[in-house]
């Protein structure tokens, strides 16, 4: 049984559309809403959570009808068997750590010694055990942001729902904290909806991924699916560091295709064929650019090799993008420090790429 499912929700705000039609299944595990701002994500949580009402649809957890508008059912939050992260924490300034995470089993009415071994349980699964007589202001961003989900977790829900809960911490902290998240949550062993737009952030905390824009899902699947064979136009421009072309392809050969492309000096470049693909259609070509290998010299593979001119370089630490004049379109490759080609000069000189199949991906216009 999925332990959440949606059912055509829609939901508008004055002319603004910001659910459209919504469905989907989630079994368990971890699933992020992945989207730009606005694209209808929280609005989406909001309403499983029972802090929104939608226009139209339902929504079940764990089998259980708690939203629909149809059927005028409408499951307050605090019945809804979920625990909710906001994104600011909302934490009790005035409250110790202690009492912000037992205020929800002291609305329920548990006895006072089942309330301390349970939020003393919770402490210290979340590494703040040493810290239950402090308050808010006294704790750093990354121990509110662990206040905040042991409060949700102490209640022992089937589903908890987390709206963008690191979005308050630096980037460093933020990175150790999405892979603490994900342990934590994982080890409680509950399921947990994730709301974000940061792609980096969804691909490590999460199993799958739903990708969002004005209100509709674009894509539904495991990151691996989404990073290399984005389903949309806007997914595959959303996603990673891509370039997309303009492309019609010339031949199908079994499982791959040869695809002209305009933009790249009329190049032709063989690439794997999608499920309906035929000579003569329109076509837009995905190429991870983070894929694609440099060099100045001309490769020994006469397949998928361009020639184009560096015009310039940004240096990012680890990391640096190499922008390459190709035709009228301009790639930003990004390489490695010890990428040889680091130590070319940019300017007229002639540079080489190679992409291999493996880098694109061919979405059909329809």
């Amino acid at each position: 049984m999925a332990i959440l499912k949606v059912e055509r929700l829609s939901k508008t705000y004055k002319e603004l559309q910001a659910l459209d039609d919504v469905s989907f299944e989630f079994e368990k595990g971890i699933l992020s809403l992945l989207g730009p701002s606005g694209c209808g994500k929280t609005t989406l949580l909001r309403c499983i959570a029972g802090l929104e009402v939608p226009d139209e649809g339902s929504i079940y957890i764990d089998g259980k009808l708690q939203t629909c508008i149809e059927k005028s059912v409408l499951v307050p939050p605090y019945a809804r068997e979920i625990g909710f992260v906001f994104q600011n924490y909302a934490l009790w300034p005035h409250m110790t750590v202690f009492t912000n995470v037992a205020f929800g089993l002291k609305l329920r009415k548990l006895p006072d010694e089942e309330t301390k071994k349970r939020v003393r349980v919770t402490l210290d699964l979340v590494g703040l055990q040493t810290q239950e007589d402090r308050y808010p202001s006294q704790l750093s961003g990354g121990q509110q942001q662990r206040v905040a989900l042991a409060r949700s977790l102490v209640l022992e829900p089937r589903l908890i729902l987390l709206d963008e809960p690191l979005s308050n911490l630096d980037a460093k902290l933020r990175e150790e904290m999405r892979v603490e998240l994900k342990k934590l949550i994982k080890k409680v062993g509950i399921s947990a909806l994730y709301v974000t737009h940061d792609q980096e952030e969804a691909f490590v905390i999460s199993d799958t991924v739903i990708v969002m824009d004005r209100g509709k899902i674009l894509q539904y699947a495991v990151p691996d699916e989404i990073y290399n064979r984005p389903a949309d136009q806007f997914v595959a421009s959303f996603i990673g560091h891509s370039a997309l072309l303009e492309g019609k392809i010339v031949r199908v050969e079994g499982d791959t295709c040869l695809v002209s492309t305009p933009a790249l000096a009329n190049a032709t470049l063989l690439c794997p064929a999608p499920r309906g693909a035929a000579a003569g259609a329109a076509c837009k070509i995905v190429i991870r650019t983070g894929e694609v290998q440099l060099s100045s010299h001309r490769f020994e593979n006469s397949q998928n090799v361009l020639e184009g001119v560096m015009s310039s370089r940004d240096y990012r630490g680890g990391l640096t993008d190499h922008r390459i004049q190709i035709g009228s379109k301009e790639i930003v490759v990004t390489s490695h420090k010890l990428c040889p080609m680091i130590n070319v000069e940019s300017g007229e000189e002639k540079i080489f790429l190679h992409i291999d199949p493996s880098a694109m991906s061919i979405i059909l216009k329809s």
